[in-house]
């Protein structure tokens, strides 16, 4: 089982965020077989076995052990990983695009990034995993309290200027076999423990 999968078909998608199919794929982090299930989630059989089977079809599921009782055979089924992403690439033309924004420094801009590096990355590792691979990535993630609009536009500033600066000391555009890398800084309120769930319009403020 893979710890997070990014589902990037549309009629995958489409399953996942059904709210039946949503709840056997969290209850199968465990082998499970469909009679069990049924008695979980208040279904028939039948109709549990009609939802796995489409979840098998797209590979959101896949089959973990047999069990023989009498002349019977039961499968247990498992989901192909613990967590899931869908990838904005299932929405096809009218997915989020950074490149359809001109204005950097809104959140529109930074949703779009972040959907775009979610379609990129996803597809890198899918690539990887066939090839037994493991992707080379660099993630930073802190928070900090600024004491003022200035002093974050002042951050900006600087935080610009460095990641030029590292940018034009290690660019090499014409070494042979170079492999590019996309770098993306991202920065926004962090949301507070006690107004997150609901977007506590305090966590917006300049």
């Amino acid at each position: 089982m893979l710890d997070l999968d990014v589902i990037d078909a549309p009629a995958a998608a489409a399953l996942a965020l059904e709210p039946i199919k949503a709840r056997l794929l969290a209850e199968l982090a465990a082998p499970a077989s469909a009679a069990a299930l049924a008695v979980r989630v208040g279904l028939t059989r039948q109709k549990v076995n009609y939802h796995l089977r489409a979840l098998e079809e797209h590979k959101l599921i896949e089959p973990a052990e047999e069990r023989r009782w009498g002349g019977l055979t039961e499968r247990l089924m498992v989901a192909t990983a613990t967590s899931y992403v869908v990838s904005p690439a299932a929405l096809g033309p009218i997915a989020a695009d950074p490149g359809r924004s001109n204005d950097r420094l809104s959140a529109s801009y930074l949703v779009a990034l972040a959907a775009r590096m979610v379609r990129e990355v996803g597809g890198l590792l899918r690539c990887a995993r066939a090839q037994d691979k493991r992707l080379a990535t660099l993630s930073i993630d802190t928070v900090i309290n600024f004491r003022s609009p200035a002093e974050r536009a002042a951050f900006t500033a600087d935080l610009a200027q460095a990641v030029s600066t590292l940018a034009a000391r290690y660019h090499d555009e014409s070494a042979p076999g170079a492999r590019p890398h996309r770098l993306i800084i991202a920065s926004y309120p962090a949301p507070r423990d006690d107004g997150a769930a609901n977007g506590d319009p305090n966590d917006t403020n300049s």
